[in-house]
């Protein structure tokens, strides 16, 4: 336990996510355990797609934060199953997310075995508009800052916004 009397896993579930400041690793999802012994810290976390840019900062950020509160050894391990989805975001991201003008993602995809179906033709997706709630938004760009959000617009209130992608 640190000096302040916090935990590892308290300490941990405070990091913000650098691509996504408004919320934490915990609120996406991506910090899956803290254990913490008389000797070392060892947190595991998921990244939101294999190959994510930001998993070298995230790694940092935890290492720097949990060894500022107290915890001198410390190692982040990183699992690739199972694999990260929308749907281990919490209620609180979610929230934060909006309340930043970034829409929440739905209900991820449901996972099968086997071959993936092909669908032809346009697919429709209401996605509403985190800004004013109109549910009927068009898609502008399927990539925006990152790969995991996709840039689309509100035609009531004219606002473009990102929408972060359910996997």
């Amino acid at each position: 336990m640190a000096a302040s009397g916090e935990t590892a896993a308290e300490v941990a579930a405070r990091v913000a996510d650098p691509e996504l400041p408004m919320v934490t690793l915990a609120d996406l999802g991506i910090l899956r355990e803290v254990q913490e012994t008389s000797d070392e810290v060892v947190v595991t976390i998921t990244p939101t797609y294999s190959g994510c840019p930001a998993m070298q900062t995230i790694r940092d950020d935890l290492a720097w934060a949990l060894r500022e509160a107290g915890f001198p050894r410390v190692h982040v391990r990183t699992v690739l199953t199972p694999a990260w989805t929308t749907d281990w975001i919490t209620e609180a991201g979610r929230d934060k997310l909006a309340a930043a003008g970034i829409s929440p993602p739905g209900p991820a995809p449901r996972r099968t075995t086997g071959p993936i179906p092909l669908t032809l033709g346009a697919t429709r997706q209401s996605i509403p508009c985190p800004r004013c709630g109109t549910a009927d938004t068009e898609e502008i760009a399927a990539f925006s800052a990152t790969a995991c959000k996709s840039l689309r617009r509100c035609p009531a209130c004219r606002e473009p916004f990102e929408h972060v992608k359910e996997i």
